[in-house]
């Protein structure tokens, strides 16, 4: 494909960056985890509120699991946080281990509150995420930059593209998910992955698909298409609620200006919500692109049921402050927003991250 999934277009390409540095040191990265709903305190779960430092997700909740002694799958978490970072997140076990939480606390975890609840936490089962960044070593001329990059995002929204860490290093796991959906076998470098492993099967067509997100979005961006509604755009209540074909886009552009919704992109599928008209044509495009047709996804079934994703998020409270370590940004996002993309809006510098 012709445009790069991994490094999309800017909204703010215009405007000269800060710069800098982020996660010198995990303290740089703060993540507070917004619970979909607070726990109702009986039943047979325990709602842990715990911070963790330096840990990667898969790591943490090995660690929880063996500590507790219990299996990982018993371990629920809404949502997985960044490794270099200091996190506080919601996660569940069995009532039946609160006798072994005292070996719990130690080496990067630390539990914060208790609480019990009806039913285990299951991924997405969260609302967002709040962000303290400190970026160091910035330019200069940093707080007269920040100013015009804040205003453009603040008044049109964040492109809501996939992070780079989403797809592997140097995509390669979107790679392995794009040969799976065109049933050619996969030529690794180096050590060659098991293919046939359902967990790998499905991260690996989540980032094809992620990736075809990406595409789709910086094609509307490098259009000028990014804030105005097409005919038969699946449109979603913003910031959470149904979708719909826009039947009338001049009376669904005012609607979109007012900010009560925003077009949804194609997380292809067998499921995913039809577009109509000219949206859907420029949709079948990007498939077409690709050298795919709605026929493979439909083959993987279950694997890829196939959904929507906002193409805009709001963040209004984005802010910054002045350190003698540098500037520390702060923001709220939604659930599955990329701090990162907004990082490389702000510091116009591509950033090696990970995604824990």
């Amino acid at each position: 494909m012709h445009c790069d999934w991994l490094f999309p277009p800017l909204l703010t390409a215009n405007l000269p960056g800060i710069c800098g540095r982020i996660k010198t040191l995990p303290e740089d990265f703060i993540v507070d985890e917004i619970p979909a709903y607070e726990p109702c305190g009986s039943g047979e779960h325990l709602f842990l509120w715990v911070e963790k430092r330096d840990m990667g997700a898969e790591y943490f909740q090995r660690q929880i699991a063996r500590r507790l002694d219990i299996a990982p799958g018993a371990v629920g978490m809404a949502g997985l946080k960044d490794r270099r970072a200091v996190t506080r997140q919601l996660v569940s076990v069995p009532a039946a281990v609160e006798t072994n939480l005292v070996h719990l606390d130690g080496d990067g975890i630390r539990v914060l509150r208790v609480s019990r609840h009806t039913n285990k936490l299951k991924p997405g089962h969260l609302h967002g995420n709040r962000f303290q960044i400190l970026i160091r070593d910035v330019d200069p001329a940093a707080p007269e930059r920040l100013t015009p990059i804040f205003k453009r995002l603040r008044a049109d929204g964040l492109p809501n593209f996939y992070g780079a860490q989403r797809f592997g290093n140097d995509g390669e796991t979107a790679h392995m998910g794009f040969f799976l959906l065109m049933g050619e076998p996969y030529v690794a470098i180096g050590r060659k992955p098991n293919l046939r492993s359902p967990f790998l099967r499905k991260l690996a067509l989540s980032a094809a698909q992620s990736a075809l997100f990406n595409v789709y979005l910086a094609h509307r961006m490098t259009d000028g298409l990014f804030r105005r509604v097409l005919d038969g755009d699946v449109m979603m209540k913003w910031p959470a609620g149904g979708m719909f074909v826009a039947l009338d886009a001049p009376r669904e552009q005012e609607r979109f200006d007012r900010r009560e919704t925003v077009p949804g992109g194609p997380m292809y599928g067998r499921k995913t919500y039809a577009a109509a008209g000219a949206a859907a044509e420029r949709e079948a495009a990007v498939l077409k692109e690709a050298e795919l047709t709605p026929a493979r996804f439909r083959a993987f079934g279950k694997l890829l049921p196939g959904t929507r994703r906002h193409n805009i998020v709001y963040c209004d409270d984005l802010a910054a402050e002045e350190t003698s370590d540098g500037v520390r940004l702060s923001v709220t996002l939604p659930a599955g927003t990329y701090a990162t993309v907004l990082l490389r809006e702000v510091m116009k510098t591509e950033i090696a991250d990970e995604s824990g």
